[in-house]
């Protein structure tokens, strides 16, 4: 679902769903997004043999360069980006202009949860992260 410009106001992260793949900070136009991550092995709870995994340590976007292209949510492929209509808190100096996990995961409280597809389906992870109840099939919405 894409947020008509004039709604958005600054970015939001799921970090459960960010795997650090990486391809909103090379899609970037103005390359403000930074993001740290290690490797950790983990073993898969069914079971199997231990895999390599990326745990995210750090992500920042940097509003003083930011476009609001929109290019990192359009090209996340694990749906860890969005545009929350929460404002950005003002900055008196240059520095305040970066918005690091802990503020867009504050945004990501703004989000709109999108349309349910199947209603016999998961809640959205987004509607059980602010504690929003989720409303069964015949309840009207």
């Amino acid at each position: 679902m894409t947020v008509p410009p004039r709604s958005r106001g600054t970015l939001a992260l799921l970090e459960e769903n960010c795997t650090v793949c990486m391809l909103c900070v090379r899609e970037c136009p103005d390359w403000c997004i930074e993001i740290d991550a290690h490797k950790e092995e983990r073993t898969p709870p069914t079971g199997g043999r231990p895999r390599q995994q990326n745990v995210l340590d750090g992500f920042r976007i940097d509003f003083g360069l930011c476009l609001y292209c929109g290019i990192c949510v359009d090209v996340c492929p694990f749906d860890a980006l969005f545009w929350s209509p929460a404002l950005q808190p003002a900055a008196t100096d240059r520095a305040g202009l970066v918005a690091g996990r802990d503020l867009l995961r504050e945004a990501l409280a703004a989000v709109p949860p999108p349309e349910p597809h199947d209603g016999r389906g998961e809640p959205a992870k987004e509607r059980a992260k602010i504690g929003e109840p989720s409303r069964s099939p015949g309840s009207g919405g």
